[in-house]
């Protein structure tokens, strides 16, 4: 029988109504070791605040790496946080809330609370458990207002133009954007080769939103992240049947290292030792300090291209960087510094290995990256076949990807003694000319378009 737990921000807050040893604290539900988190478990997150980063929001969060049944998911969490994602699953409600209307007095505005899915007022009961389906939060609020609408309900789209291609895939980009995961050469290659593929592709920006629905891909080439607009834009397209690279799960997994953190100890993926920090614990700086020494490598969750990281060398500077780190997440992991003169990174698609290159060092600094005030510096290369990866580093890549999904991942791993140690999954890695296609050529472009192409020959068919 599955256990479970109810997480709160203060115990005290909640001893005086129902005093339970299933009650704890976000605290307490941070320190689960590894039996518990084997076990079967529901999570009722009641945490007060489900903001980004947010204790809240790193409850549910965990929960899943956890493998545990938990309300409200982080999908839901980001779903709600933003009007343009939760009015995807509000747009064929209409009948219910016509139904709703006509068996109350009540015409005007309203505000509702539900609990669990069920309301005081029995006229709104169906829409409450409605939305409790799509949104699986134990109290939310719903405002309503009832509008007279003069216009047709039917949704108008502008037609495709008939082409000779027999899809039409878009590719999400940012011209402005310093550090793309892929330069004007690779995506000039991705155009050209997909087009001899018979997908006809277009590029789009941030601008392009309500043309989602004119195509039957999204491939998404900008820096992701939960917060943004490519998150918004990997949903709308899941919504319209789309087949999406980086899918919105994908996202939510691998843009938090928090997540991947935990994820990795449940799944028993080699990485380097961690451990999670949380905002106004000292105990957990004690820890550290006793079990990893220094240096040691401070991380916040949502960092990318070697931003957030910082190596501190001694206490003082391990409290000074963490209170800074701590104004933008409640949690921050700290992991063991191991030095490597490179950093492999293995290119995963559906769960195979397509490239792998070594990434070096700045010369003289102990990232891939370094940023300064006005330029950005970044170490050297070397591009490989997978077949001269390491094997401990090879499996070690595959086995943090299968967890995830089936999407386009980069795997960076570093290799000591013999052993691959996974650092982190990226959901948009680097494809750029010249670099990661060194080895492979076009052959790397045509294996992302074949299996795009595949994907989407399947969604044709229903499959």
């Amino acid at each position: 029988m599955a256990r479970t737990l109810l997480v709160v921000d203060d115990l005290s807050d909640w001893n005086p109504y129902y005093p339970s040893d299933q009650v704890i604290t976000f605290e307490s539900y941070l320190a689960t070791g590894q039996d518990e988190s084997e076990q079967r478990m529901r999570i009722i997150n009641l945490c007060s605040s489900y903001r980004y980063l947010s204790d809240g929001y790193y409850c549910s969060l965990l929960a899943e790496a956890r493998g545990h049944h938990v309300i409200p998911s982080v999908k839901t969490l980001n779903d709600l946080g933003k009007k343009a994602l939760y009015r995807l699953q509000l747009e064929d409600l209409s009948q219910t809330l016509a139904r709703a209307f006509k068996t109350t007095d009540k015409h005007n505005e309203i505000t509702l609370m539900s609990y669990f899915g069920t309301t005081p007022d029995p006229a709104f009961q169906e829409l409450a458990r409605l939305l409790f389906e799509r949104f699986s939060c134990p109290i939310l609020e719903m405002t309503l207002r009832y509008r007279q609408d003069k216009f047709s309900k039917k949704v108008w789209r502008k037609g495709r133009a008939r082409k000779a291609a027999r899809f039409d895939l878009a590719i999400l980009i940012n011209p402005e954007e310093q550090l793309p995961p892929s330069n004007r050469g690779a995506i000039k290659k991705f155009i050209k080769i997909g087009r001899e593929m018979g997908i006809e592709i277009e590029l789009i920006s941030q601008q392009h939103y309500v043309r989602l629905p004119e195509f039957d891909g999204l491939f998404i080439r900008e820096t992701t992240n939960i917060d943004h607009h490519t998150y918004r834009f990997a949903k709308k397209a899941e919504a319209e049947g789309l087949v999406v690279i980086d899918d919105p799960t994908s996202m939510l997994r691998c843009t938090n290292k928090v997540y991947l953190a935990d994820l990795f100890r449940t799944h028993k993926v080699p990485t380097p030792k961690t451990w999670l920090l949380h905002k106004g614990n000292t105990a957990h700086l004690d820890r550290v300090e006793a079990e990893a020494g220094f240096p040691v490598v401070i991380k916040i969750p949502d960092g990318s291209f070697s931003r957030g990281i910082v190596k501190v060398n001694d206490r003082k500077e391990l409290e000074l960087k963490v209170e800074e780190l701590f104004q933008k997440s409640a949690l921050l992991l700290a992991q063991e510094f191991l030095y490597t003169d490179f950093d492999w990174r293995i290119g995963v698609f559906n769960n195979k290995a397509l490239y792998a290159c070594r990434y070096y060092m700045v010369k003289n600094h102990w990232q891939i990256y370094r940023h300064g005030a006005s330029r950005v510096d970044s170490g050297s290369f070397a591009t490989l076949p997978t077949f001269e990866v390491p094997k401990a580093v090879l499996d070690a890549a595959l086995k943090a990807t299968l967890p995830i999904g089936n999407g386009l991942y980069g795997v960076d791993v570093k290799e000591k003694d013999g052993k691959g140690y996974v650092i982190e999954v990226n959901d948009n890695p680097n494809i750029d000319s010249g670099i990661e296609d060194k080895y492979l050529g076009d052959e790397l472009y045509r294996l992302i378009m074949a299996e795009l192409l595949r994907r989407m020959e399947n969604r044709s068919k229903g499959v």
